[in-house]
């Protein structure tokens, strides 16, 4: 665990550090349980308040989070010497009528153009983000 020295590389994101992480990305990874495994897929998605919401289509990811609400959902991103890692645990749920317009007004943009009308929201029951200073001492060692 972090604490408040400078020279400690682990620094534990407050909550609101990890939203703000979130609501800058588009692309992450989703963790669902199908038939007794874990499996996990990436996705696009978009921040609707401190929810996330993502399109998919029929397949297993779908009834994944339909037979297993149970999810958790990863963001990562190394910058430098720096890696950031932002991790929300929630329950999924279709959202169906009036509540799937939410998608046309969040910038939620697959990068895959392949047809997708089911959307889904995760309702975020915990959030916890670090961020790292990174040594990786090999890059030292290469060749210019």
């Amino acid at each position: 665990m972090s604490d408040t020295t400078s020279t400690d590389p682990v620094h534990v994101l407050h909550p609101e550090q990890s939203w703000g992480f979130l609501r800058e990305r588009e692309f992450g990874r989703l963790a669902y349980h199908l038939l007794g495994e874990v499996h996990i897929v990436p996705i696009n998605y978009a921040l609707d308040g401190e929810r996330l919401v993502f399109l998919t289509a029929e397949g297993s990811k779908l009834f994944g989070v339909t037979a297993n609400p149970d999810v958790a959902f990863e963001v990562d991103e190394v910058v430098g010497d720096r890696a950031t890692s932002v991790i929300c645990r929630g329950r999924a749920r279709v959202l169906e009528g009036q509540a799937a317009y939410v998608a046309e007004r969040l910038p939620v943009r697959p990068w895959v153009d392949t047809p997708r009308s089911v959307v889904v929201a995760i309702d975020v029951d915990e959030i916890s983000g670090r961020r790292f200073d990174l040594t990786r001492p090999w890059l030292r060692d290469l060749p210019s």
